[in-house]
């Protein structure tokens, strides 16, 4: 049995699922099966005896952690995939350990009527869940790349008018980059350029002129190279004209 995580009591349940629905979902997720000690919290997995992918078996106590701490099973499931990745901060670290301050940030975070949060996540398309003192994030990497500059900002004490500004500055700044490699577009070399569209036979007459160029690198000692090299090409004649 490997240990995955410990999870607060209140959180047992959520993770069991009606039925033992939801663990029932995280076992066919991870290929494995899930041990919870409903007094300890503590959840463990059995890997059994076939083979394991060990990008889940790394990644199967984030999903744990992320139910435990407020996430929905359904989205902490998606941390199993290779894109997706967990972030969380514990507020005490920066307002200290007394409960009103911890109270006063986690509103912050959340906004009224959760409009902060909600501001947040459709802008990174990230998913946040604020529980007790532990604020958790999951995305990909531009998305998190977008709500954590946001999120480490409120918790610093920035004004929410800044951080959503910034937030939309960095997302407009990510779409330009996008674009600009959208945009980019390797030519293969047997594909003709614009402008040897626009002057026919530009590509016959270059490669004329590479192959004069390489017939000319001859030893001038043997005669049948030379010989050669002064043979015409179907395409050439010689034109003798009075000056």
């Amino acid at each position: 049995m490997e240990h995955l995580a410990r999870i607060p009591q209140d959180r047992i349940a959520v993770l069991i699922g009606k039925g033992g629905e939801t663990r029932r979902m995280i076992e066919e997720a991870c290929g494995a099966k899930l041990e919870i000690d409903s007094k300890s919290g503590d959840v463990m997995a059995d890997w059994g005896e076939g083979e394991v992918d060990p990008v889940i078996r790394m990644k199967m106590p984030d999903v744990i952690v992320a139910i435990g701490r407020g996430l929905a099973p359904k989205r902490a499931v998606q941390l199993v995939e290779d894109e997706v990745s967990l972030r969380m901060y514990d507020i005490r670290e920066w307002v200290g350990r007394q409960p009103n301050q911890t109270r006063r940030m986690r509103s912050r975070l959340i906004g009224r009527n959760g409009r902060i949060r909600s501001l947040i996540e459709e802008i990174s398309q990230c998913e946040m869940a604020i529980y007790g003192s532990s604020v958790l994030v999951i995305g990909d990497e531009e998305g998190l790349a977008l709500a954590t500059p946001a999120i480490e900002g409120i918790l610093r004490g920035s004004e929410h008018s800044t951080v959503l500004h910034g937030l939309e500055q960095d997302r407009k700044r990510q779409r330009l980059r996008s674009r600009r490699l959208e945009a980019f577009e390797e030519r293969s070399p047997d594909e003709p350029s614009t402008f040897e569209t626009l002057v026919p036979g530009l590509a016959q007459a270059r490669r004329r002129r590479e192959r004069r160029y390489r017939d000319s690198q001859v030893d001038p000692d043997d005669e049948a190279e030379v010989a050669r090299t002064l043979e015409l090409a179907e395409d050439e004649e010689i034109i003798y004209q009075e000056e």
